[in-house]
């Protein structure tokens, strides 16, 4: 990159650093600002950082807040009696996209992988254990991917609520294994809402 300035070249590197982002999609994406007017990019990068100093994460649920408590936990017409358990808040955005659902989620920020390293005390499972002993919920729906990881970190969480009388079901599998729910379109999403099954341990 000798024939570029240190400034863009410093800017592609961290272009290129971003999930689906190679040399070229960050070359491009560098020459479009370059292009654009100064205050275009300067809101781009204001957004950034306003966004990296306003969110946080729901003190109940995990998901994407910008207070104690995100747009989901505050609102008083949602279902209390039914808990979603999905493994990031972009699974939570692609079920919320469906309008099919009205109950309550919960985050895990994962999902159980020992091959990357990832264990059951890295997610909130342990906050969604507690939350569930003290809560009134009649039904848990876990919502993790069709992946042997999901299938796994569902199980996971199905042990630490032995006992607990409390519905246990999961989505119907119209959605292929091995995706992912940010992928599915919303007619899918629909239909594993609503057909929703008992999880059985012994169809994994």
């Amino acid at each position: 990159m000798s024939e570029l300035t240190d400034s863009v070249a410093a800017t592609m590197r961290e272009f290129e650093k971003l999930p689906g982002i190679g040399k070229k999609s960050a070359e491009r994406i560098v020459y479009h600002l370059l292009h654009v007017s100064r205050e275009e990019a300067t809101s781009l990068a204001d957004a950034i950082r306003t966004m990296k100093e306003n969110v946080r994460y729901c003190k109940r649920c995990y998901n994407l807040a910008e207070n104690d408590l995100c747009e989901v936990c505050q609102d008083p017409q949602r279902d209390q009696s039914l808990l979603c358990v999905v493994e990031q808040p972009r699974d939570l955005i692609a079920l919320e996209k469906t309008g099919r659902y009205r109950g309550l989620y919960h985050v895990l920020l994962g999902r159980v992988s020992p091959l990357d390293g990832v264990s059951s005390d890295q997610l909130t499972i342990d906050a969604l254990t507690k939350r569930v002993k003290s809560g009134n919920f009649k039904e848990i729906i876990m919502a993790t991917n069709p992946t042997v990881e999901g299938d796994g970190t569902a199980l996971t969480i199905m042990s630490r609520l032995d006992g607990i009388p409390v519905k246990i079901t999961r989505l119907a599998r119209g959605i292929t294994t091995g995706s992912a729910l940010e992928f599915a379109n919303n007619e899918m999403l629909s239909d594993a809402i609503s057909c929703r099954q008992e999880f059985d341990v012994l169809e994994n």
